[in-house]
C-alpha cells in the first residue's frame, strides 16, 4: 500500500474509533459484534479500535464488547469490577451458597463476590425461610421477591459507584435480627492485617456485620491475598472460614489451617452463576 493509502487507512480508523468511543457513551456498552456490522468491517479491527480507545481512558473493554469510562455512567464501578476473575468468584458463590440452610439469617455485603453468593442461593431449591442482611443495592435487586427469600436492606447514604448503602444508620437492623453467618469480600486480606478496605466508611458497615454474625466466612479470591488495603474491618481469628479459589498462596492457606481457621480452595468446575 502506498503512503497515501496508510494515510488515509490511519484517518479512517480515526474517525471510526472516534464514532464507536460516541456510541459506547451514550449507550453505557456496545458489542464487537454489533460495531463490526455497523461500520462493515471485522470484529478483529473492532477488537483493535477498543484496546486503542482503552488505552486513551474513552471506553473499558469488557467480554465481547466495551463499556462507557465517564463519569456519568453511575454503576460503572462495580461493572468494571464485576467482570474480573468472574469464574473464581462464582465458584466461590457456589461454596458459599451451600454453606446457607434453610430457616437461617445471613449478611452479604456489597462486594461482587457477594453478588455470586446471592445468585446461586437464587438458584437453589425454593427457600421456606431465608433472611438476607444486606448493603448491596444489586443483591437486593437480585434476591427482592424471590419465594422463601426475605431482604432487609441497610440503611444509610447510598455510593452509587459501589452500588452499596454506607453508614450506621442501617446498625439497629442487627438488633433485631439474630445472624448466623457473615460473607464478605475484601480488598485486601493478609493473616497480619485480616479483612481491609478501600475506605473508612465501608469498613465500619463491615465491621457491624462482623459483629452481629456467629460465623464470618470471607469470600476472597487469590488477588485479594497478601493484598492490605486502607483500613482493617475483620481480624483473622475473628474468621470461621476463607472460601477461594485455587491460586491462593499455599503458604498462607496452611497457616490459617494450623490456626483453626477452615480454608476451601476451589478448583476450576462448572459453577458459572
Amino acid at each position: 500500500m502506498s503512503a497515501g493509502g496508510t494515510e488515509r487507512s490511519a484517518v479512517f480508523a480515526r474517525e471510526r474509533q472516534r464514532e464507536i468511543a460516541r456510541i459506547v457513551e451514550e449507550a453505557g456498552r456496545a458489542r464487537v459484534t454489533d460495531l463490526a456490522d455497523r461500520f462493515g468491517v471485522s470484529v478483529v479491527t473492532i477488537r483493535k479500535d477498543l484496546f486503542v480507545l482503552q488505552g486513551e481512558g474513552r471506553v473499558v473493554r469488557a467480554h465481547g464488547g466495551a463499556i462507557a469510562s465517564g463519569g456519568s455512567r453511575l454503576d460503572l464501578a462495580f461493572q468494571i469490577r464485576e467482570r474480573l476473575q468472574r469464574e473464581e468468584k462464582s465458584r466461590i458463590g457456589a461454596a458459599a451458597a451451600a454453606l446457607v440452610g434453610d430457616g437461617e439469617s445471613i449478611v452479604l455485603d456489597a462486594s461482587t463476590t457477594a453478588l455470586h453468593v446471592a445468585r446461586h442461593l437464587k438458584d437453589r431449591e425454593a427457600w421456606q425461610e431465608l433472611t438476607v442482611v444486606t448493603n448491596s443495592i444489586r443483591v437486593a435487586s437480585e434476591l427482592g421477591g424471590h419465594p422463601g427469600i426475605t431482604v432487609l436492606m441497610l440503611g444509610g447514604r447510598v455510593r452509587w459507584d459501589a452500588l452499596s448503602v454506607v453508614g450506621s444508620l442501617g446498625d439497629g437492623v442487627f438488633r433485631k435480627v439474630n445472624v448466623q453467618k457473615a460473607f464478605l469480600g475484601a480488598a485486601g486480606f493478609t493473616i497480619e492485617e485480616g479483612l481491609s478496605d478501600g475506605t473508612e466508611e465501608d469498613a465500619q458497615i463491615k465491621r457491624s456485620m462482623v459483629a452481629a454474625a456467629r460465623e464470618v466466612y470471607a469470600v476472597v479470591d487469590h488477588t485479594k491475598w497478601g493484598r492490605v488495603a486502607s483500613t482493617t474491618f475483620c481480624r483473622t481469628e475473628r474468621l470461621t472460614g476463607v472460601l477461594t479459589d485455587d491460586q491462593a498462596p499455599a503458604e498462607m492457606t496452611t497457616r490459617l489451617q494450623e490456626a483453626g481457621i477452615r480454608v476451601v480452595r476451589l478448583a476450576p468446575g462448572p459453577a458459572t452463576g
